[in-house]
């Protein structure tokens, strides 16, 4: 972990992980992860929860950034949603994590603030992961690329054109890919008044203890909080 990000932030992150579909193991692991990443880095604390009331204006006002740590199915009803939307409009920081693009498919605006929305995924396999734009600050100092074993999603629609792409892969390096020879992994951007990252790995409970990982997420809540650019 970088030495300069310490003391930088200490804000607070809300994590929100109910599921209405498929439920992730790993979501246990992740909150764990996450609160332990705040901690060791003296940079945010986390509040986590699964109760989507608390998805509103007032309570939300006391976060930096909002994680949804691999929610699924429709998780939200129409007025937590615009609590959400009001949120990102008054400048506040998103980021999903996985299953996070599996959620809302009746909300476009959903699909907007993430991206693009899961499609499908092959069977968990090894495969290699690319880092584009490396001298964007959530993936700095990262290598070229790196081997990593997860679900690859494809997704219903490729986000390049609207998003800034970190992280992607090339299709011909494992089965089951879907989206051609441009598959993004990763991507944020400006949306809104607010800002948004979102990476599709995490499948695993070893992710949220592996720390390059774990340093792609921070760098995600760090910048979409502001604290670096």
């Amino acid at each position: 972990m970088s030495s300069h990000m310490n003391g930088q932030g200490n804000f607070s992150v809300f994590v929100f992980s109910k599921t209405v579909g498929y439920r992730h193991d790993s979501i246990p692991e992740g909150v764990e992860g996450l609160k332990r990443l705040g901690a060791s880095t003296n940079s945010f604390t986390v509040e986590a929860s699964e109760d989507s009331s608390l998805i509103n204006t007032d309570f939300l006002s006391r976060f930096k950034v909002v994680l949804f740590l691999s929610p699924s199915g429709e998780f939200l009803s129409r007025e937590e949603l615009h609590a959400l939307k009001t949120y990102i409009n008054n400048g506040g920081g998103f980021v999903g994590i996985h299953c996070a693009s599996a959620g809302m498919y009746s909300e476009p605006w959903y699909g907007e603030l993430i991206g693009a929305y899961f499609s499908n995924h092959p069977e968990p396999q090894q495969n290699v992961v690319r880092v584009e734009n490396k001298e964007h600050c959530i993936v700095s100092g990262f290598q070229h690329e790196f081997k990593w074993f997860d679900e690859w999603y494809n997704f219903t629609q490729n986000p390049r054109d609207k998003v800034t792409v970190l992280l992607s892969t090339d299709e011909s390096l494992y089965e089951g890919g879907a989206m051609g020879s441009d598959h993004p992994l990763a991507w944020c951007r400006e949306f809104e008044g607010g800002r948004s990252f979102y990476t599709s790995l995490g499948h695993f409970a070893e992710a949220y203890q592996d720390e390059g990982f774990m340093t792609h997420v921070l760098n995600g809540i760090l910048w979409a909080a502001r604290v670096i650019q």
